[in-house]
Formats: C-alpha cells, sequence, structure tokens
C-alpha cells in the first residue's frame, strides 16, 4: 500500500497524517483474520454440533457467515478505491464503515449463549478459549486504531456478560453452580488486561508513526536545506560569471585610455570624459553589486519615516538631469506635493534605479518623473518614450541577471537594476506595475502605501529565505 506524501510539518497535520496511516495498518491485517474467523465458526459448529440448540447453532453461523461476507465486501473496496489514496480518503471509510467490527464483535459474543451452562465442561472449556484467543487476535489486529479496538472488546465482553447475567439470574435465579462466578470474575479480569495491553500496543504503533513522521519531515529538510545551498552555489556562480563579463568592458576600455593618455597627452581633453564614462560605468557596476550583496545577506536597514516626495524628486532631478541632457533627451518632473512614509534611501535608489533604467533605454524623445495623488495614495510615475517591453519579457525583466534581448544598452549593465527594485518595493510594501508598447514607451507606476516597519523587516528575513530557494 502507497503512503501519502507528507504534509508540511505542523502538529495538527502531523497528528492527521498518524491518522492515516494507522487506518492503514488496520486494514492491512484484515484480510488474514477474517480467514481465521470463518475457521473459528467452522470449529465452533462443530464442537457444539451435539450440545447446542440447532436452531440456534444454525442462526449463529449464519450470522458469523454474513458478518464475514460484509467484511470481505469492505475488505474489497478498500482494496478498489481507497487503498492508494489520500490520508482524507483512508479516515473518511473508516468513519463510514466502522460498525463492522463491534457488529462482528457482538455476533461472536452472543456464541456464549450455545454453551455457557449448555454444554459439557470440555466443550466449554473450548468455546472459552476460541472467544479468549479471537479477543487476544483483536488487540493485535485492531489496536492501530484505539476507538476500534476498545469498542470491539466492550462489545464482545458487555455481550458474553450479559448472556451470562440472563442465564445465572433470570434463568437459574442465581441457583448454579459456584464456578459461573469464578468465570465471570476472570472474564472481567481478562477484559481489563486486554484493554491495557491494547492501549500500550495503540500507544506504541501511534509513536512509531510520529516517528516516522518527524524523521521523513527531517530528511525532507535536509534535502531542501542542501538543495537550497546547492541553488545559491549556482546562483553565484552565475552571479559572478556575469560580473565577470560585464565589468570587463569599462575596466579594459579605462586602461586603453590610460596608455593612449601616456602616450599622447595632449588629447587629455578628447580622453577625459571617456574615462569619466568608464569611471561611472564602473561605479554603476558596483553599487548594484553591493546592493544585491546587502539584500542577500538580510543586513539591508530600515529607517521608516515621512519622506517628502517634492525634496526626493528635486534631489532625482539633479542627478539625472545632466544624464538627459547629454543623450539629447528631454526631463521633466511634476511633483505633487506630499508625504510617503518609507524608508528615504531605499525609496531614493528605487526611484532613481526606475529613472536610470529609462534613460538607459530611451534614444530620442524624453522622460517624465511625476507624483499624483490618488484614491488609493501618492504615486511615483516613471514616462519614457523608449523601444518598449514586449508582453512576453514584462514580468521576466525583474528576474536577476535578465536582459532583454535586442535592446539596446543591455550589454552595459547586470540586468540587476528592476531585480533589486523588485526586491526593495516587496520590502517596503510598495506596488510596483508596468504598462508598456513596444516601440512606444514604458511607465513603471509606484504605489506610496505607508511602510510598516514590523512588516517591511519580516518581509527582508522571508525575502532572504525565498532567494536561497529559487531555482
Amino acid at each position: 500500500m502507497k503512503s501519502e506524501s507528507l504534509p508540511t510539518p505542523t502538529s495538527s497535520e502531523e497528528a492527521r497524517w498518524v491518522e492515516g496511516e494507522l487506518v492503514r495498518n488496520l486494514m492491512r491485517t484484515q484480510r488474514n483474520t477474517q480467514w481465521v474467523g470463518l475457521l473459528l465458526v467452522a470449529i465452533i459448529a462443530g464442537v457444539l454440533w451435539a450440545d447446542a440448540s440447532p436452531l440456534l447453532l444454525t442462526l449463529w453461523v449464519l450470522a458469523g457467515l454474513a458478518t464475514a461476507a460484509a467484511r470481505f465486501a469492505i475488505l474489497r473496496r478498500y482494496q478498489r478505491e481507497v487503498v492508494d489514496r489520500g490520508t482524507s480518503e483512508h479516515l473518511a471509510f473508516f468513519r463510514r464503515y466502522q460498525w463492522v467490527w463491534p457488529l462482528s464483535a457482538l455476533v461472536w459474543g452472543l456464541m456464549t449463549v450455545l454453551y455457557f451452562d449448555r454444554s459439557s465442561l470440555a466443550d466449554q472449556f473450548i468455546c472459552w478459549l476460541a472467544l479468549a484467543g479471537l479477543a487476544m487476535v483483536s488487540i493485535n489486529t485492531l489496536s492501530s486504531l484505539r476507538a476500534a479496538m476498545r469498542t470491539y472488546l466492550n462489545t464482545l465482553a458487555a455481550t458474553a456478560l450479559a448472556v451470562m447475567a440472563w442465564r445465572m439470574g433470570m434463568e437459574l435465579q442465581l441457583q448454579g453452580p459456584a464456578y459461573h462466578w469464578w468465570v465471570v470474575t476472570l472474564l472481567l479480569l481478562f477484559w481489563q488486561v486486554l484493554l491495557q495491553a491494547g492501549d500500550r500496543l495503540h500507544h506504541t504503533q501511534r509513536k512509531n508513526f510520529e516517528l516516522q513522521f518527524r524523521n521523513t519531515q527531517l530528511i525532507e529538510s535536509l534535502t531542501r536545506q542542501t538543495q537550497a545551498a546547492l541553488d545559491a552555489v549556482e546562483i553565484k556562480n552565475r552571479f559572478l560569471a556575469s560580473a565577470a563579463h560585464d565589468i570587463r568592458q569599462p575596466v579594459h576600455a579605462l586602461g586603453l585610455y590610460a596608455d593612449w593618455l601616456g602616450s599622447e597627452p595632449e588629447l587629455v581633453h578628447e580622453l577625459a570624459p571617456k574615462i569619466v564614462e568608464s569611471t561611472k560605468a564602473v561605479n554603476q557596476l558596483f553599487d548594484s553589486l553591493f546592493d544585491l550583496a546587502r539584500l542577500d545577506s538580510g543586513k539591508i536597514r530600515l529607517n521608516i519615516e515621512p519622506v517628502h516626495l517634492a525634496k526626493l524628486l528635486h534631489d532625482l532631478e539633479l542627478q539625472y538631469r545632466p544624464l538627459c541632457e547629454a543623450k539629447g533627451l528631454q526631463f521633466r518632473v511634476h511633483v505633487r506635493p506630499g508625504t510617503a512614509v518609507s524608508d528615504p534611501i531605499l525609496l531614493q535608489r528605487v526611484v532613481g534605479n526606475l529613472i536610470s533604467n529609462a534613460v538607459k533605454y530611451t534614444q530620442q524623445g524624453g522622460i517624465l518623473v511625476a507624483s499624483r495623488a490618488t484614491r488609493q495614495g501618492l504615486r511615483i510615475e516613471i514616462w519614457d518614450t523608449g523601444r518598449g517591453i514586449a508582453p512576453g519579457h514584462q514580468r521576466e525583466i525583474f528576474r536577476e541577471f535578465y536582459k532583454v534581448p535586442s535592446h539596446a544598452g543591455t550589454e552595459d549593465g547586470f540586468g540587476l537594476g528592476l531585480y533589486i527594485v523588485a526586491r526593495l518595493t516587496n520590502i517596503l510594501g510598495h506596488p510596483l506595475s508596468l504598462a508598456s508598447r513596444p516601440g512606444k514607451g514604458t511607465v513603471f507606476r509606484l504605489m506610496l502605501k505607508p511602510t510598516d516597519p514590523r512588516a517591511a523587516a519580516e518581509r527582508a528575513v522571508t525575502s532572504v529565505a525565498q532567494l536561497v530557494n529559487m531555482p
């Protein structure tokens, strides 16, 4: 029989999984006990053939056969419909057919009508021995489910005691032989001993399945951690490979410009701007590296406070307007005064990355940076008239190291800018949306929902945890 795959290790789900395994374990034992039961029916019929009432014996044998047939039918249905299903199906199956075990115990308990004080002592001994053996077998086969085991034993013992009480009190008027009381006493003691033994056996089986669950969870946890470590190594390997490739170009250019300047000093005015641009490219790459390193290490510090959008956008305008003008692009800022609750440094980094990204991929036209008031709160928008992003790439651009194929400018970076933006906006709780039309331009909209410091710190921790589990 197949066991269901293990769920997440929580106490309630662990208990549910264990209950399902106990049902499976109970059902595994039932087919063999059915054949033992049928054999006992034949033995009892043979032993009591000459002593018991033919009518009562026939009725009891038919009841025993009918109960056995019902149990065989239930077992076939279990094998056909439930054996390979999950925990829920096993628990539901047991709840639906749990009546069959007390019914079987009732039939076996009624066997006492046939022999108690109605047959020879030798035949009574054989019948009591068969009943005791059946009770002992039941604690082994039914102890997986304590309720089923106790219900079976209680029904069996109560039925036998009821028959004996009727015979001793109503029919014999308490005038029967003294050994009747000893049999009752032994039956009561045996009943309690079996209940205690069944409880201990059930406890042992439950503990075994609990240990199996926890051991399997531990193995799965170690497997996940090992895989996470391997994934992290793979991510770092890709990171280093990409970094080595992307940083080679500006560093190589710096070396060439330096050699050129050393051999022809009179070209300093022509070479100096190129050296500055190459230096800026290296600085931008290292900025991305440092941002990513802080995010990956979880050491990013949050300082949530009111942020004045007018000052934020003015500072960014001073930083990026010269870059736009150097490319012949217009740079416009539309400010709706307001205050956002966020981390000012991280928010500036997010908006700055979006503006830098817009400048990089816009060759003509311009950039618009605007703050607007909406029903949901303040929002910052960054518009550009660049090449735009095809729908098939609009989700992918937020992945690490992803560069849109055939986009001019992608060879100058790591493909980390928007990846860092996505992680920072998630930590700050500022939803970021994107709309773009290829050949027309792109707009990023950043909704400035107030940042909750505690929730932001939790998201930062979660972000690091998710990073090592990424495929």
